[in-house]
This record gives C-alpha cells, sequence and structure tokens, in this order.
C-alpha cells in the first residue's frame, strides 16, 4: 500500500510544508549529477555515524536531512511530506511546525548512530523527520481518510482507508525491517524511520492534551477539524443516439 493523498486539505497556506519541499528539491537539483556542479557537497551534508560519534561532520546531523539519493527517494519523502504534513502545521502553527520537523530529524538520526555507532556509510534523506510528522498525524487524527494505491498482480486499485491503518503498517515494517536487516545494510535507515515516527508522537502529545486529548478525538471524529475534500469518482453521463 502507498499513500497518495488524504481528503483533508488545510485550512491555512501550510508555507514551511511548501518551504521545505522546495528546498529539498532545489538541494537535489543542485547536488544531482546533472545538476550545477555541485555534486561534492551531497557528501559533505551527509550524516556520517562513525564521524558524529567522533566529534566531527556535526552539522550532518541537520544537513542530512534535505539531501536525497535520488529521484524515488525523493519524489515519495516529499509526497508524503505534503499528504501529512499540512494539517499539523494548521494545529502547530508555522513556527511550531518547523521546530517539531528538525525535532523529529534530530531524535531520527540519533537512533539510528545508536543501532550502528561504527557505520561510515553516508546517511541522507528526510525520512526520519517525516516519520515524526507521520507519528504526530497518527496521534492527532487517527480515522483521517487516506487513499492508498494497492498493486494486486497486474491490477493497480485505489483504496480509502482510516490513517490509523496506513501509519500503523508502515511503521510495523519500519520495525520488523530494522530487525531483519542489520543497521543500513539494505541501504535504508529503518532504524531512523522507527525513531522519527515514535519522536514525533511522543512530541505531539502536549499539543494533544491542549486540544482535550480524547475531547479533541470526539468533537473531529478522529480527523482534521475542517470539512473533507470528495475524492468519489465522478460518473460520466451517458449520451443517447
Amino acid at each position: 500500500m502507498f499513500p497518495i493523498r488524504d481528503h483533508n486539505s488545510s485550512e491555512t497556506t501550510p508555507y514551511v510544508t511548501i518551504g521545505l519541499i522546495f528546498v529539498n528539491v532545489v538541494l537535489f537539483l543542485l547536488t544531482a549529477p546533472w545538476g550545477g556542479g555541485m555534486e561534492a557537497l551531497w557528501e559533505d551534508l551527509a550524516l556520517y555515524p562513525v564521524a558524529v560519534m567522533n566529534g566531527s561532520n556535526l552539522w550532518g546531523l541537520v544537513t542530512h536531512m534535505f539531501m536525497h539519493a535520488g529521484l524515488m527517494h525523493l519524489g515519495g519523502n516529499m509526497l508524503f511530506l505534503w499528504i501529512f504534513g499540512d494539517n499539523l502545521e494548521d494545529q502547530m502553527g508555522h513556527l511550531g511546525f518547523l521546530v517539531f520537523y528538525l525535532l523529529c530529524g534530530l531524535a531520527a538520526a540519533g537512533v539510528q548512530i545508536a543501532s550502528d555507532p561504527s557505520n561510515g556509510i553516508p546517511m541522507v534523506g528526510a525520512s526520519g523527520a517525516i516519520a515524526g510528522v507521520m507519528g504526530a498525524y497518527l496521534l492527532m487524527f487517527p480515522k483521517a481518510k487516506v487513499d492508498v494505491v494497492a498493486i494486486i498482480v497486474i491490477l493497480i486499485k485505489v483504496f480509502t482507508i482510516p490513517a490509523w491503518v496506513t501509519l500503523a503498517v508502515w511503521f510495523g515494517l519500519q520495525l520488523f525491517s530494522g530487525y531483519a536487516m542489520h543497521g543500513g545494510d539494505a541501504g535504508v535507515a529503518y532504524w531512523a524511520h522507527a525513531g522519527g515516527f515514535v519522536a514525533g508522537t511522543l512530541l505531539a502529545v502536549p499539543l494533544f492534551l491542549r486540544r482535550g486529548g480524547r475531547a479533541f478525538w470526539l468533537a473531529t471524529h478522529g480527523r482534521p477539524p475542517h470539512l473533507p475534500l470528495d475524492y468519489a469518482p465522478t460518473r460520466i453521463p451517458q449520451v443517447r443516439r
């Protein structure tokens, strides 16, 4: 299952979400082989767990969140940020959401480093920070409608399911993969994903309680507190001949 959209656009313009996407895309274009001759910057701004443990390249704890290893890596992360980020920015405010996002990325990096502190493979990507966004979304809006694409043999089908199902399955896959594949052996920082998700959930607890806790769920039916969009397919009227 791969989420492609939720049914609740934000009430306010999500300037930080849009800005984060813009920065990530620009840096990817500049540091890609076909970019502006800044390919070496990618290696300089990546996160190296062994270097951090030795007290060097500490800037990588932040800068790695804005670098990506390929077009699919970038595209998937930015899609997830766009789906789940705007409604959280509505609730947290622009500055609050930016601080939250960066803290989630730092927490994700910390968990990944702890899982394999001697690893010298560069770590890049916004996945850990975005996992934090997903964790907070799960806490705040568990019953929000999310459209996911499922590929069944040769058929491609779009299903609408609650956010908690989508996000719980995703988190479970990160945990399973993290245990099954040591550290970054598969080229994916699964522990960063899991760590960011847990961090985002915990960091959102004060906001959730300020909104009323369970009373917030009851008042909003577990969804963002504004009218949802209807993506139901439109029937094409038949023309009589």
